[in-house]
């Protein structure tokens, strides 16, 4: 890990205790990195932020999967199709741009509070990033390589586990890697805005209640969780490219 680009984080976060120290804060809206720290270690040591982030990653990891699967299953078909890949892309085109927020109001007609919207909102977010960079990835696999799974005699699925998917693999990764982050910032807003669960519920409590250390901790946290995320997932990425001894370019 290259640590000189923690100087500057560390240079913002000195300067900031130094300036609380000096002259105080008299404010509603900023706290000390002191007072911040000592909340978050407080906050973990009750548990009260190991059950939020418990239930904001069950939600983003739930999402995730739902909306992953299914954004990896229609990119492979449109991939693989150009007729239905011209036929849907007005419709895809036409909902993708919808914010995931714009839908809470319809699921919640449909799921009510709690994890199923939550879930369900996170799945509408990260599915369409998943199927447009699969579909761009299996469009763009070397049409050779399908002609040799027909010469072989391959069955269309044979040819999916076999050609299809280990030549888009590093591409998909990426996708999944996007829509992670995708679905931890919508699993938040759902939180902050509706859902009385998780980080996002935890901030929002703490900054009505007026206590901007606890809503900078919750915060803090968050980085730390997202940063955790995306490290358990490129870890992951490159167990799964190495025994499928992958040896291209990643990206």
């Amino acid at each position: 890990m290259n640590w000189r680009g923690a100087i500057l984080p560390v240079s913002v976060i000195a300067a900031a205790q130094f300036a609380a120290t000096t002259y105080g804060i008299q404010s509603d809206a900023l706290a000390s990195p002191v007072e911040i720290l000592a909340s978050l270690l407080q906050a973990l040591a009750d548990g009260s932020m190991i059950r939020a982030t418990l239930e904001t990653l069950g939600a983003a990891l739930g999402g995730l999967l739902v909306g992953g699967s299914a954004g990896i299953l229609a990119g492979i078909v449109l991939g693989l199709s150009g007729v239905l890949n011209r036929l849907m892309t007005v419709s895809i085109e036409l909902v993708r741009p919808v914010p995931s927020v714009a839908i809470i109001p319809l699921f919640m007609l449909v799921f009510g509070l709690g994890f199923r919207l939550e879930i369900a909102v996170v799945a509408f977010g990260v599915v369409w990033t998943v199927l447009v960079l699969t579909r761009a990835a299996v469009a763009g696999i070397e049409p050779r390589l399908l002609e040799v799974a027909r010469v072989l005699g391959m069955s269309r699925a044979q040819a999916i586990w076999k050609i299809v998917l280990p030549s888009a693999l590093p591409r998909i990764f990426v996708a999944l890697r996007l829509a992670a982050t995708v679905s931890l910032i919508v699993a938040v807003t759902v939180e902050v805005a509706v859902n009385p669960l998780g980080l996002g519920y935890g901030m929002q409590i703490a900054q009505q209640a007026l206590r901007p250390e606890w809503m900078f901790a919750y915060l803090v946290w968050l980085i730390i969780v997202g940063w955790s995320f995306n490290y358990l997932l490129v870890r992951i990425e490159g167990i799964v490219l190495r025994r499928m001894n992958f040896t291209g370019p990643r990206r």
